[in-house]
């Protein structure tokens, strides 16, 4: 029992994904002092508040609707998307572009090798197809 506990946790995809969550939150806490402390000021400076809680702001029948609010996290929503976006993501795939430069690989080099696996199921199909 207890070598199949051990198995299940060793695996990889288990210790990967361990690893991924444990970044991912100190990734998280980078960004989000990014949005709080570099890019949120800056939209106050510009837009004189440094959220928008109070603008849209009204009472139905004594129960407050803050459209504010929701603006405030689809705003803050933009900014963390576009600072993964513009700090993770595009020099990850300025790297990649780099070292398949240097590699001698192009886009379409990569797309012309077919998986074999892919290919073997095929004839498999193709040959059921025929046996019809």
């Amino acid at each position: 029992m207890l070598k199949g506990f051990r198995d299940f946790i060793m695996k990889g995809n288990v210790v990967d994904l361990a690893v991924a969550v444990v970044i991912g939150a100190a990734f998280g806490a980078v960004v989000t002092a990014l949005v709080d402390n570099v890019l949120m000021p800056l939209i106050a400076a510009l837009v004189g508040s440094p959220n928008f809680d109070a603008f849209l702001l009204f009472t139905i029948n004594g129960v407050e609707i803050k459209l504010g609010v929701f603006i405030t996290a689809l705003v803050n929503f933009l900014l963390i998307a576009a600072a993964v976006y513009f700090a993770l993501v595009m020099p990850m795939n300025k790297a990649t572009e780099m070292l398949n430069r240097r590699r001698g690989i192009t886009e379409e080099e990569e797309e012309a090798e077919p998986d074999p696996q892919l290919a073997l199921l095929e004839q498999i199909r193709d040959e059921i197809k025929s046996l019809r």
